[in-house]
């Protein structure tokens, strides 16, 4: 199953929200995202049936392993791509919204290719 840029945004959400506070329920991705009710609640109903979540009887939602996994490629994406925007100049806040856009993009030989370079370039 192909996972689209939103549901990409989803999972991330739901793994940063878990990260920072433990538990994760829709109300908390809807207002993370600043979404409506319905569209969050519309999606988990998509990425449970796809498999990438599971949701609780408390209503807690669950990243399954395939959700998890996709969670932290995208993750890993927007993390890197904000920190080496913001070496190069750009303000924090555009950073975070470019990467944004670019991580849902960039292929995975482009991004390795990247790290790469990056790492060969600013040896820590």
């Amino acid at each position: 199953m192909v996972l689209h840029e939103s549901g990409e945004d989803y999972l991330e959400a739901i793994l940063v929200l878990r990260q920072e506070k433990g538990t994760v329920r829709s109300i908390d991705v809807a207002q993370y995202l600043g979404y409506s009710k319905p569209s969050v609640s519309r999606a988990v109903s998509i990425l449970k049936t796809n498999g990438y979540i599971t949701m609780e009887k408390d209503g807690h939602l669950e990243l399954t392993e395939e959700g998890e996994t996709n969670a932290q490629r995208v993750y890993e994406r927007h993390r890197f791509l904000t920190q080496w925007l913001v070496h190069l100049g750009v303000s924090p806040e555009t950073a975070a919204a470019d990467a944004c856009r670019i991580e849902h993009d960039i292929s995975p030989e482009t991004f390795e290719c990247l790290k790469r370079h990056v790492s060969q370039n600013n040896p820590e």
